[in-house]
């Protein structure tokens, strides 16, 4: 890869995370006006089944839908960088999608009595519009993968904005007498995926474009192998989409494991206590996704190119980044962290400062994890990774139930540093040391080889 091509690319992928992380902060702010607006409309009771709903729509979308996502968006950006059709990774993908859709169907028919009674309070119509909603975010979390592995990041952030801006105004004709009760609002959290893919054909239209102007120097597929051609079979993307399903596990266990214990032995004051030193960790999160949808498509380009000083700039440049955002909230909780949680939570709880500082650091821990997570997924390690996940999260279950602690809230905000420091020392280790796998190795006096010879030449000429 020459020097202009290298700087091309990293512009690139800064443009693609700058507007990422806009359209994921204007969602997450017009997310909280839905909340916000609801919570004026409907009495606590309808407004506390709303927010239920929510949350496990949530949950199960995140762990569901995510992997084929991740998916898409590594094979589509990895084939599109070598020249090699994307029809293979695209039908798999869609098989394994319809899969779990109509698995995740069958299960909540089977356990409706339970849900509805247990989860939503006997609310029938709150079953049917989460059932819809999981089911359509599938096809949401589809389209976001395929956006992000084609690089497409303008149609990306306009999806995910014209999600929340959709769902938002159910709640807000609600306000405005155009609707009334708690129904209409709930239909704004099935309405939101299905009304934002009204933006997917613009992206079939660029696509179209582009083919119709191919690459003039495109790799030449068939002189590479099977795997490499888009020949990317169900197996393949199912063992990929398995293991990310297993992170995706791991990562709501860490996150949501404390709170709930503490529930069961505390009670529900406590579990809102605790989960309000944890948003210290789930807000940058969320606003973090925007770096690891760019990632993964930009470090997967670099791999497939054998851009392996670009590659471990991205990943250290980026984890930089997030030591230094991590140290700038570490100062701020220092200074005036107690105050800051009574702001924005009330002052119903006193908030401990060595409390919010292990939590911080936890956090910066936690997303250089992710950012090595994403690198490892680029380097078909998913396997690996996913593992070390695993791993992490019965640690943490573990130390958090035993009693190695008196107190529960340090024994969680403890538990939560130490599987973020040993999650992000086993990612790295994989990092600097992936094990060679199938379609990485090129053959002598290949036209590959050739090419990685020429390219070398670009680079040192």
């Amino acid at each position: 890869m020459s020097a202009r091509a290298a700087n091309s690319e990293a512009a690139s992928y800064g443009r693609r995370v700058s507007l990422l992380t806009l359209g994921v902060g204007l969602t997450g702010l017009i997310t909280y006006l839905f909340f916000a607006i609801a919570s004026h409309q409907l009495s606590p009771e309808e407004y506390g089944e709303v927010a239920v709903l929510w949350s496990a729509v949530f949950i199960t979308v995140s762990i569901l839908q995510r992997p084929v996502e991740q998916l898409l968006s590594r094979t589509i950006s990895e084939h599109e960088s070598r020249g090699v059709p994307t029809a293979g990774p695209l039908r798999v993908a869609a098989t394994l999608q319809l899969g779990v859709a109509l698995g995740f169907i069958a299960l909540a028919l089977l356990l409706r009595g339970p849900l509805e009674r247990e989860l939503l309070n006997g609310n029938q119509t709150l079953y049917w519009v989460g059932l819809g909603a999981v089911a359509a975010y599938g096809a949401s979390y589809f389209a976001r993968g395929f956006l992000a592995g084609s690089h497409r990041a303008t149609l990306y952030a306009v999806l995910i904005i014209s999600e929340s801006v959709s769902r938002t105004a159910f709640p807000l004709a609600v306000a405005l007498g155009i609707a009334s009760g708690q129904t209409a609002v709930a239909l704004g959290i099935v309405a939101a995926p299905a009304l934002s893919l009204m933006v997917v054909p613009f992206a079939f239209l660029r696509r179209g474009a582009a083919v119709a102007d191919p690459d003039p120097t495109p790799v030449d597929a068939a002189s590479e192998d099977p795997a490499r051609a888009g020949e990317f079979s169900l197996a393949q993307g199912g063992g990929f989409a398995a293991a990310v399903l297993l992170i995706m596990l791991s990562e709501q266990t860490l996150l949501n494991t404390g709170p709930l214990l503490i529930k069961g032995t505390a009670g529900v004051a406590a579990a809102g206590f605790l989960f309000n030193i944890l948003m210290i960790a789930r807000a940058p999160l969320q606003l973090f996704q925007a770096v690891t949808t760019a990632l993964l498509p930009h470090l997967t380009r670099l791999q497939a190119e054998r851009n392996e000083v670009d590659f471990r700039a991205s990943v250290r440049v980026t984890i930089l980044g997030i030591a230094a955002f991590a140290a700038l909230v570490a100062v701020a909780l220092a200074i005036a962290g107690p105050r800051l949680m009574q702001i924005a939570f009330g002052e119903k709880f006193t908030y401990e400062r060595a409390d919010l500082l292990i939590v911080a650091a936890g956090m910066g821990l936690y997303l250089s994890a992710a950012t090595l997570n994403q690198a490892a997924l680029a380097q078909a390690q998913v396997r690996r990774a996913a593992a070390c996940w695993i791993a992490c999260a019965i640690l943490f279950v573990v130390w958090t139930v035993l009693p190695i602690v008196d107190d529960e809230f340090t024994r969680v905000e403890v538990g939560y540093l130490g599987a973020a420091a040993l999650l992000c020392a086993l990612l790295y280790a994989i990092y600097r040391r992936p094990h060679p796998h199938a379609g990485d190795e090129v053959t002598p006096a290949s036209t590959e080889e050739m090419e990685l010879r020429l390219a070398s030449g670009d680079e040192t000429g």
